[in-house]
């Protein structure tokens, strides 16, 4: 075993550039990164240069430093989505070949609506492809007034239940969400997603206490594999929500960038070995769906800002690797999707040798890397560890 720890961080939707098949997405000159980056001025970062970054694809403000510390590359994803579980699936060594399915254009069919509604109790708002701030201005009287939870969804699949903390208790809330996901398997939704709001007529807002229930992977995943050789998984975010907690030994359900931040640093201290698996959503949640360069910029910065400090806390059997599990454009003005892209791949440890990871053909070689450390070996995925080591070129 050549590093007692894997840590690594999902930085949510920061893609790298369209991947090849991206116009087929409606998605053809998407480029998270670089928009960003010249929507905003140009990056200013102190940690991640150092790491790489600007060696897998120029970026305003990014130099490419002539002495990487860390390997560097990007990866394509195989499966045919651009969706945060698939993504994540495919990291973990599970290729999707039936891609989650959408309702964008429809709303969820009426026996699924029906059956839901029966389970429940209660009627439903909705059902109608929204923005979740917009709906719930729009729809938050009526559901005071009613009782009845608003169902909504997206471009992404997802079945969204928005209700008032004050109206459907939040423990209520999350019951009927566990009842959602059973029934939306049938339909191959990928999340159920608990939408809490608070406030006044006029004044909603969403509160912290989002929960997402993902669809069960067909195959058992890296984490799984982990578990059964008695190797230990911290999720971190929605790690745990995503895997449907299987293959996690212990789960921290935080809610925004800077608590993932803080739970990870707690993490490092505490976890002696094994996968710490972290994903912080702010960079999609917040400001890719809701086309805001200039939010999205912010957070990066404050990420490389709280790299520093996660650099120091690493031990000399450490491995740091931090990618993404799509992109999120947010000067994409066509919708407000995901957008298919590659991502990048950034390994870091005192024991790694830097260097060129090139364009992988998968997301799967994170994990075959992750799994090749821990004496796991997975389906598919190219693993890059013995590159990183220096035991090949």
């Amino acid at each position: 075993m050549a590093f007692q720890r894997v840590i690594f961080i999902v930085l949510d939707s920061v893609g790298i550039g369209e991947m090849p098949d991206a116009a087929a997405y409606g998605d053809a000159g998407a480029h998270t990164l670089k928009h960003t980056a010249q929507a905003t001025g140009g990056f200013h970062f102190k940690h991640l240069p150092r790491l790489g970054l600007g060696r897998i694809d120029a970026l305003p403000g990014v130099p490419a430093s002539s002495d990487p510390q860390a390997a560097y590359g990007k990866m394509a994803e195989a499966s045919p989505a651009k969706d945060t579980t698939t993504g994540h699936w495919e990291m973990a060594g599970v290729i999707s070949n039936d891609p989650h399915r959408t309702y964008t254009d429809t709303g969820f069919p009426p026996e699924l609506i029906g059956e839901f509604e029966r389970a429940i109790g209660r009627g439903t708002l909705g059902n109608i492809a929204a923005s979740g701030t917009d709906i719930i201005r729009d729809l938050g009287d009526e559901h005071r007034n009613t009782g009845k939870p608003i169902v909504y969804t997206s471009a992404d699949s997802v079945f969204q239940i928005a209700a008032h903390e004050d109206v459907i208790p939040i423990v209520e809330q999350y019951r009927i969400c566990g009842i959602a996901r059973k029934l939306c398997d049938d339909y191959r939704i990928g999340r159920v997603i608990a939408r809490p709001f608070a406030g006044e007529s006029g004044n909603y807002a969403r509160t912290l206490h989002r929960r997402d229930y993902a669809m069960p992977a067909h195959e058992p995943t890296l984490l799984e594999h982990l578990q059964k050789h008695g190797v230990p998984v911290t999720g971190i975010g929605k790690i745990g929500d995503i895997f449907s907690e299987r293959g996690v030994t212990k789960s921290h359900h935080t809610q925004s960038n800077a608590a993932g931040i803080d739970q990870l640093m707690l993490s490092l201290q505490e976890d002696s070995r094994g996968l710490i698996f972290v994903n912080l959503v702010d960079f999609d949640m917040l400001y890719g769906h809701r086309r805001d360069p200039i939010g999205y910029a912010r957070a990066l910065h404050e990420f490389d800002t709280a790299l520093g400090p996660i650099l120091d806390a690493l031990r000399p059997d450490d491995l740091l690797m931090i990618s993404a599990d799509h992109g999120c454009d947010p000067t994409f003005r066509k919708t407000t999707d995901h957008t298919r892209e590659y991502v990048p791949i950034l390994a870091y440890g005192p024991a790694v040798r830097g260097g060129d990871l090139g364009t992988r053909s998968s997301f799967a070689d994170a994990g075959a890397t992750i799994g090749e450390n821990f004496g796991v070996r997975l389906p598919v995925g190219r693993s890059f560890l013995r590159k990183i080591l220096g035991e090949e070129d």
